[in-house]
C-alpha cells in the first residue's frame, strides 16, 4: 500500500496540471475573443444592412438607406429583456440631446409586435422603432453584425461613412454612449 499512494500522488497531480491547462487555456482564448472588435460581416444571410427596412409598429417600414450618412446607433431589445428596458431611457436621452446634431438612433425589437406595441404605449421612446419579431430575422442581423452569441441587448454604432465604430454586447452606460460621440 506504500508503493501505490505515491502514484496515485503523481496521476492526481498529473490530472490537476493538466486541468489547469486547460483551464488556462480556456481563458486566454475568451480574453483573446474579447480584445478583438468584430468584422462586419456584409451579408450573413441578412442581406446587406443599409439595404435593409424594417417594420414600425404604425404599418410602415423603417429604412436603413434613409439614415446612411449620418452617425447611426441601433440597439436590438426586447420588452421581457429586463437590461433592455433598463436602458431605453437612456437611449432616449441620448438620442433627444445628439439628434440636432445629426445623430440617429433606431430601436429593433426581438418581440412580438403586440408585446412591443403595448409597452412603448405605458414606455414611449421618441426614436423609431422597427420590429423584427420573434422570427424576423433579427438573430441572424445581430451575427451578421458582430454578435455571435445572438444576446441581447445588443447595440452598434455607425459612423456617417457607414461603418461600424463600435459595437456592445449587454446594458449600455453613459461612458459607452460619451465614447461613440467622441469616436464619431
Amino acid at each position: 500500500m506504500t508503493g501505490a499512494a505515491p502514484g496515485r500522488r503523481r496521476g492526481v497531480l498529473i490530472g490537476a496540471a493538466a486541468l489547469a491547462g486547460l483551464a488556462w487555456l480556456a481563458g486566454a482564448g475568451l480574453a483573446r475573443r474579447n480584445r478583438q472588435s468584430p468584422t462586419i460581416q456584409a451579408d450573413a444571410g441578412s442581406g446587406d444592412f443599409w439595404e435593409r427596412s424594417f417594420p414600425t409598429l404604425e404599418g410602415g417600414s423603417l429604412s436603413m438607406a434613409s439614415l446612411r450618412g449620418m452617425p447611426l446607433l441601433v440597439n436590438f431589445w426586447a420588452t421581457w429583456c429586463s437590461p433592455c428596458v433598463q436602458e431605453l431611457p437612456l437611449l432616449n436621452g441620448f438620442y433627444a440631446q445628439n439628434k440636432a446634431n445629426g445623430w440617429q438612433l433606431v430601436g429593433l425589437a426581438l418581440d412580438d409586435p403586440d408585446a412591443v406595441g403595448r409597452f412603448l404605449a405605458r414606455s414611449p421612446v421618441s426614436f423609431p422603432v422597427g420590429v423584427l419579431g420573434v422570427t424576423g430575422g433579427g438573430i441572424d442581423l445581430m451575427r451578421s453584425l458582430g454578435n455571435s452569441s445572438r444576446g441581447v441587448p445588443f447595440t452598434v454604432v455607425f459612423g456617417a461613412d457607414g461603418r461600424s465604430v463600435g459595437d456592445k454586447l449587454g446594458q449600455l452606460d453613459a461612458d459607452d454612449l460619451a465614447d461613440w460621440r467622441k469616436a464619431v
